[in-house]
């Protein structure tokens, strides 16, 4: 059988039986991530190193590590075998990978009530470098 490059890397979805067969998928998908590290880093040209980029993914692997319902998890796990796919068939540019795979997430956001218990308003006081002028300034 004959297989271009894009689909050496290319599997069917899977609908996991039991939570420990999605948490297999899950170790297994971190491993062929953790791996590819220096070969992210020779792709893009990245002037960071490979254990930068092993750090973000297991940041990015950390933040649904409390993540229990196995369809939520095999959502997750056919999310992420997507980035992998596009992310060493070089189907991204280099601000994709700078951007979303290395960038630091920020806080998540906050509805009103929350800010409203806490006291203050953050979205009201807008930095001087977005350039946008705040109604009550002028």
């Amino acid at each position: 059988m004959s297989f271009n490059i894009p689909a050496r890397l290319a599997r069917s979805a899977r609908i996991s039986g039991s939570p420990d067969d999605a948490r297999k998928r899950v170790i297994q998908l971190y491993r062929d991530w953790y791996r590819s590290a220096p070969e992210i880093c020779s792709l893009y040209a990245l002037n960071v190193t490979p254990a930068y980029v092993r750090h973000c993914i297991r940041n990015h692997f950390e933040e649904n590590r409390y993540v229990t319902d196995t369809r939520v998890v095999d959502v997750l796990i056919q999310k992420g075998r997507q980035e992998y796919q596009e992310t060493l068939n070089c189907w991204k540019q280099l601000d994709h990978i700078m951007g979303i795979l290395l960038a630091p997430r920020g806080r998540p956001q906050r509805t009103f009530l929350q800010k409203f218990y806490e006291g203050r308003d953050e979205d009201a006081v807008l930095p001087a470098a977005t350039g946008i002028v705040h109604p009550k300034a002028v």
